[in-house]
C-alpha cells in the first residue's frame, strides 16, 4: 500500500466505535474523533467527543483504550491536512 492510499483516523471525522464494556456487553461511542492520548506508561486511547445520541453525555470527551476496540465505523470523513515533512528545513541540534 503506498502513502496515498494509507488509511488513518483523522481529527474532526465522525466515527462510531464499538468496544468492550462491563462483563459481556459492548460500549458504543459515537462522535467526533479528537486524537489519541497516552494512558499510563504503555497504553494508548482514542479521544472521541460524544454526539447528541449520548443524551446528557453529549459534548463530553470519552477515552477508549485501544486494547478494548472491537470495531470502528466511519460515519463522516474530514480530509487530513497534508503535512510537507519532506520540505522541512533541516537543522543541527548539538
Amino acid at each position: 500500500m503506498n502513502k496515498e492510499n494509507k488509511m488513518e483516523l483523522t481529527e474532526g471525522s465522525e466515527y462510531k466505535i464499538l468496544s468492550l464494556g462491563a462483563r459481556d456487553s459492548m460500549l458504543e461511542s459515537e462522535g467526533i474523533f479528537k486524537g489519541f492520548i497516552s494512558i499510563g506508561v504503555d497504553e494508548t486511547g482514542i479521544l472521541i467527543e460524544l454526539n447528541h445520541k449520548h443524551g446528557k453525555m453529549a459534548g463530553k470527551t470519552r477515552i477508549v483504550p485501544l486494547h478494548v476496540l472491537l470495531a470502528i465505523d466511519i460515519l463522516k470523513i474530514e480530509e487530513n491536512e497534508k503535512k510537507d515533512d519532506d520540505k522541512a528545513v533541516p537543522h543541527y541540534v548539538g
